[in-house]
């Protein structure tokens, strides 16, 4: 494949799923927790970094594809604490998931949503957005890394 189309495509994945996202928020009307806001920073930084990888060149390329796959890494880590928030395995490690009273703050800080309540899509699967986002994640990053890392064949010299 084409390093700068690959770039783009990465791209193009990392804002379909920031699309996907944000229809489920604005169109069918679910409002995330602070978690799942947290989870779409990833996606963002990996359209960047694709988006200069097909404007790289050569192993620029490559390389900008492999952070972009340590990037989506880190969003399996924010997707995999979540999740462990949803099953109640460890309580949310951020204030505005927990209504903790913050020093200074004129008001408790109280989530819209809570982040150790799963938001499902299809009524009776168990599987949560966060589950998704951490299937989801690890299948990018996998791809990404693999891609990115992988060494170039020359069939003719």
């Amino acid at each position: 494949m084409n390093n700068r189309l690959a770039g783009l495509l990465a791209a193009a994945v990392a804002l379909a799923v920031l699309g996907f996202a944000y229809y489920v928020q604005y169109g069918l009307h679910r409002l995330p927790c602070e978690l799942c806001l947290w989870e779409r920073w990833p996606y963002r930084l990996v359209a960047v970094l694709g988006i200069l990888g097909a404007l790289g060149r050569g192993p620029t390329t490559k390389w900008l594809l492999a952070l972009a796959g340590l990037v989506m890494v880190g969003d399996m880590g924010i997707a995999f604490l979540h999740v462990g928030v949803e099953q109640g395995w460890w309580p949310s490690p951020l204030p505005e998931c927990n209504g903790i009273l913050t020093p200074g703050a004129p008001l408790p800080l109280t989530p819209a949503v809570p982040c150790d309540r799963p938001a499902y899509l299809v009524t009776g699967l168990p599987v949560s957005m966060a589950m998704m986002d951490l299937l989801f994640a690890t299948l990018f990053a996998a791809t990404l890394l693999v891609y990115g890392l992988r060494r170039e064949r020359r069939y003719f010299r």
